[in-house]
């Protein structure tokens, strides 16, 4: 989009949520990917959101997110003050655009919520499973846990930002507006877990 268009719009109509079912659109996109055979959430649990955002570029962009209805609100409310504040995100695509493939999605620096899967090195139901979390810019803010002595990075081309001593664009910290934005509404940060380090990572436990 470009500026001349993004003056154009009504910012308003362009941060929105949608239920679907079976027979949407939005359902045809996700089925075998995101929402696999032996996916155990109920479609009636999840929400299209679109939303704005300012990529790498400066420019005005579309974002598609699906997530649990439980945080559509929260994630309305903080995306349109990221875009309000100009806070770049390169892509907001549904990770079935990478064919629900996680590493293919973060290694193209993607930023996504729902996908049906595990926990990494685990057979835990990630909380993205549920749709109640989220990645932000994860090539600059990579997963990182130490497994049987080795260094797992994920995604594996985001080596360059494990050291988060280092001073780079993109990095989420506690100074970083995304990150206070999500703690404002109730999310967890990955980035302060001990035992693995997910700096891209925010979600929110349902009470």
């Amino acid at each position: 989009m470009t500026t001349a268009e993004a003056n154009e719009i009504n910012v308003d109509e362009e941060f929105y949520a949608l239920e679907f079912d079976e027979n949407s659109e939005i359902f045809a996109r996700i089925k075998g990917k995101s929402y696999k055979d032996n996916c155990t959430v109920p479609l009636s649990d999840l929400r299209y959101l679109h939303v704005l955002h300012v990529g790498f570029d400066g420019e005005t962009h579309e974002g598609e997110i699906i997530c649990n209805e439980a945080i559509a609100d929260d994630l309305l409310d903080i995306f349109r003050q990221l875009y309000d504040a100009g806070y770049q995100i390169e892509k907001i695509k549904l990770v079935d655009e990478y064919d629900a493939d996680d590493e293919k999605s973060m290694a193209d620096n993607n930023s996504s919520a729902f996908n049906f899967r595990f926990i990494s090195h685990s057979t835990t139901v990630s909380n993205h499973g549920y749709g109640l979390a989220i990645d932000i810019n994860p090539l600059y803010n990579p997963y990182v846990k130490t497994v049987n002595g080795r260094l797992n990075v994920e995604p594996a081309n985001s080596t360059a930002y494990v050291d988060r001593t280092q001073d780079f664009d993109h990095k989420i910290d506690e100074n970083d507006l995304a990150y206070q934005l999500f703690i404002a509404h109730g999310f967890e940060w990955g980035g302060s877990w001990r035992s693995s380090k997910d700096y891209q990572h925010f979600e929110k436990s349902l009470q």
